[in-house]
């Protein structure tokens, strides 16, 4: 069930936004949805992929990305696709949302990641100082089809097995692993009450208690090993590696054009306004936060901002180091502050509701994730270009860790899918009808196999387009940086 929405604009027209409602019926009346979707999309049509005549060019989608990031940026994030079909996979979201809108669509919707592909899932620190599993990368986060998630999730899985060198059918039983996960943790959920849904999460107590087993002890072992590594990464530790002192003053270091300070782009009379104009950004960005929270952050001190390259498919896109001082300079807090542009589920699903891109971000990832960081806020800036833009703030590091794919064997990717799977139905079980999607799924794994089909066609769909960027590189259509 949907609403539409009038939203004054700031120049004084209205834009209308698509919002859905959660319909107030009884746990019979929402299954029975489910039924009715089933019978409107069966469950193994979901197992059909093929790219239609008109496809649009991925790479043509790749370059329409590449309009609104910093240019000199771009050739990295294309070298960074470049490395095998699982990295272009990972910076290939806005193609994946052109393909699925040509497919069936489901009337069910939840609060999607837009990009959940299995690198997107990691540990890191709740402010309760639990290490929690979960999703933690929202940039693409919209209301939308239920089955778009788990499909890009399930063809990560197939394409991460490909790279490993996995055979057929152990790269089937990872998909099958992460499906079923995700339909069984579904149906579970539609029989708890709203606040146990609420409530239910993944600290890492749970994950080798629930999940352990699976692996072996030796294999446990590593990964407590891993976790434990994890806690050391918060501000302190990233604030040794990434600043030194000139002058008396922390400063943060040079890396270009990975990390390129403030000092470096602006100097004298420039810089002391750049200054004074990001304290008067911080003071916007505090009103997003807690009040709680905003407190705590006005005990610290802004001393310090570099450009930052990050992640695949986000590099090109404007990101900022922000460095503040608390009581002394061993008290250091690192933020980074991201451009949230919009999703690219948008020109497919419909604007967002919000008119500030980076609010999108937080808002989803409040909805989506069982505890999110303590300085997760969001601010419009206007640029030295002159040209606003959206961002996203929170910690830079708070125990975060994420897996090394490329170094997990069969039985440890297998149940790393299961923890995804769990996870990624957590999240929509929070925002979307769970007893009708439940309902939907059923106990056959007729929905699994489907999707495991699906995300075969997919991968090869991906190793093509691959190619595609590898040839477009090769006519010098496109500029690929490899070394960074």
């Amino acid at each position: 069930m949907e609403m539409a929405i009038i939203d004054g604009s700031s120049d004084g027209s209205s834009t209308v936004a698509r919002e859905w409602v959660m319909p107030h019926l009884s746990a019979e009346e929402h299954a029975a949805r489910g039924k009715a979707e089933r019978a409107e999309i069966p469950r193994a049509a979901h197992a059909n992929w093929e790219a239609r005549p008109n496809r649009p060019d991925p790479i043509a989608l790749l370059e329409e990305q590449s309009k609104t990031r910093v240019p000199e940026l771009v050739p990295i994030r294309h070298g960074r696709m470049l490395v095998s079909p699982f990295t272009f996979y990972r910076g290939a979201a806005y193609v994946m949302a052109s393909d699925l809108a040509a497919t069936t669509r489901s009337g069910l919707r939840v609060q999607l990641c837009g990009d959940a592909h299995l690198s997107n899932f990691g540990v890191f620190g709740s402010p309760e100082r639990r290490m929690m599993f979960d999703i933690n990368d929202f940039d693409e986060t919209l209301p939308g089809p239920w089955d778009w998630d788990v499909k890009r999730l399930a063809a990560s899985m197939e394409l991460a097995g490909r790279d490993n060198g996995f055979s057929k059918s152990a790269r089937s039983d990872i998909v099958l692993s992460t499906v079923r996960e995700y339909r069984e943790a579904m149906r579970k959920f539609a029989t708890l009450g709203n606040l146990d849904v609420w409530y239910a999460s993944l600290d890492i107590e749970h994950v080798f208690e629930q999940f352990g087993s699976r692996v072996g002890h030796k294999r446990l072992k590593v990964t407590e090993h891993n976790i434990a590594k994890a806690r050391t990464k918060d501000s302190i530790h990233a604030y040794e590696d990434l600043t030194h002192k000139v002058g008396g003053r922390r400063r943060i270091i040079s890396d270009p054009p990975l990390i390129v300070p403030m000092e470096e782009f602006v100097k004298g009379a420039d810089r002391e306004q750049l200054e004074q104009q990001v304290r008067e950004i911080l003071r916007g960005y505090r009103a997003t936060l807690q009040p709680d929270r905003r407190h705590l952050l006005e005990g610290y001190d802004f001393t310090d901002m570099a450009h930052k390259v990050v992640g695949v498919g986000s590099v090109g896109a404007r990101a900022w180091i922000l460095l503040f001082l608390g009581r002394d300079d061993q008290d250091p807090l690192l933020l980074q502050a991201k451009e949230a542009q919009p999703s690219v589920l948008e020109p497919f699903l419909g604007k967002s509701e919000y008119r500030n891109s980076g609010q999108r971000v937080v808002e989803g990832q409040r909805l989506m994730q069982a505890a999110s960081d303590i300085f997760l806020g969001w601010q419009r800036v206007k640029g030295v270009d002159g040209i606003e833009r959206d961002f996203y703030v929170r910690q830079l590091r708070d125990w975060k860790f994420s897996v090394d794919i490329a170094a997990l064997d069969k039985v440890v990717l297998t149940t790393y899918g299961s923890l995804c799977g769990w996870t990624l139905a957590r999240a929509h079980a929070r925002s979307g009808d769970r007893i009708a999607i439940a309902s939907y799924l059923g106990k056959a794994d007729t929905f699994d196999e489907a999707i495991a089909a699906f995300a075969i066609a997919y991968a090869d769909q991906t190793e093509r387009d691959h190619q595609a960027l590898l040839t477009a590189v090769k006519n010098g259509r496109i500029q690929a940086e490899t070394a960074l």
